[in-house]
């Protein structure tokens, strides 16, 4: 079996806007030139809060308090790869002043009906319409044929590939 890694993602709003990163500078990068994003892997002993808060901080040098995340959902991510991810998906506003540079990417502030035109992962492309369309906590599980194609999504235990 896979080990799990457990994982964070924030979408930082600002207005009808969301803080991306374009994944262009990291070298043996799953997301090369995808756009994502802020987020990455727990440290011992955080708490999913605790983790994005940290990578928030780390990778935008923006220091948001706890109580302004907002927890959406949880994402299963399976590849044919062998990855197995568990990844905590939140959203939190964004203050006013710019990003720090990111030794990641460069950041992008791109209007929310626009991102379905940047180069996502496809399942992306179905939680930015749940982030849209829902304020509840769901639970989606997506799994990729080894050729990074989406070949199952189960929102809430019910498939909508189907």
């Amino acid at each position: 079996m896979s080990e799990v890694q457990l994982t964070t993602l924030c979408y930082l709003e600002r207005g009808d806007e969301y803080l991306m990163l374009h994944r262009i500078s990291k070298k043996n990068d799953i997301n090369k030139d995808k756009w994502i994003g802020v987020g990455g892997h727990f440290e011992d002993l955080e708490s999913p809060e605790e983790c994005i808060r940290r990578e928030v901080l780390e990778e935008t040098g923006y220091d948001i308090p706890l109580c302004d995340f907002e927890y959406r959902g949880m994402i299963t991510f399976i590849s044919d790869k062998g990855d197995y991810e568990l990844m905590s998906l939140f959203t939190a506003p964004c203050p006013l002043e710019e990003p720090k540079p990111c030794d990641e990417g460069e950041f992008s502030f791109v209007k929310k009906e626009d991102v379905y035109d940047l180069n996502l992962w496809e399942g992306d492309k179905i939680f930015f319409r749940l982030l849209q369309e829902r304020k509840d906590f769901f639970s989606l599980k997506m799994a990729y044929d080894k050729e990074d194609n989406l070949r199952e999504a189960i929102l809430d235990g019910k498939d909508i590939l189907k």
